[in-house]
């Protein structure tokens, strides 16, 4: 079931989803929510993260189905979500407004979902299924969340050690980079959506 180890299928499984959930370029999110006074657990959102992974590596397609949703409509809401959280970068406004009454944790949404178990992250992992042995993709998953661990704990002393003109200079930089991957994720899955309606 889970396969035999493969140096090489790890490091590639590893580098894809790191590059995927790209969790250093959303340093600025994180320093921006924790100046807003919004709270971010890194263990808390480093377990739900990881079980997320693992909850939708085997009953993610299913649990979909359930609702009549296939992973291309999954991938292109998070896409949306994704898209507005880079025009709040990108131009310094706050779309997502928070009721008086909302928590103050931060640590699901939007740190889990989208950002790190996003759907280009999910359906990256499922996608790589076929191409490498579960055990090398599930250490694959560890080693990222260990990354995301250690990046979430670490978010108070990278802002610390960055000055407010560079800060927002990355923040400006990451807000163009998520807002290419959220036309990518979205335009990628919609042209397979339309490309499989034309088929039937």
């Amino acid at each position: 079931m889970l396969g035999s180890f493969n140096f090489q299928e790890f490091v590639s499984a590893f580098f894809v989803l790191f590059a995927i959930i790209d969790v250093t370029g959303s340093i600025p999110i994180f320093i921006s929510l924790k100046k807003c006074k919004r709270k971010i657990y890194a263990g808390k959102a480093t377990l739900l993260s990881l079980l997320m992974f693992i909850i939708f590596f085997f009953v993610g397609e299913a649990f979909l189905q359930l609702f009549n949703v296939n992973i291309e409509s999954f991938a292109i809401a998070g896409s949306l979500v994704i898209f507005i959280m880079a025009l709040e970068m990108i131009l310094d406004i706050q779309i997502f407004q928070d009721p008086e009454d909302a928590p103050k944790d931060s640590t699901f949404f939007p740190i889990v979902f989208p950002l790190i178990a996003g759907a280009g992250a999910l359906t990256t992992l499922i996608s790589i299924r076929s191409q490498y042995a579960n055990i090398n993709i599930w250490l694959a998953v560890l080693a990222n969340m260990g990354i995301v661990y250690l990046v979430l704990k670490l978010t108070k002393k990278i802002d610390k050690y960055i000055g407010a003109g560079i800060l927002y200079m990355i923040r400006k930089f990451f807000g163009i980079i998520l807002l290419a991957i959220s036309v990518k994720l979205f335009t990628s899955n919609l042209t397979h959506m339309i490309g499989l309606y034309l088929n039937n």
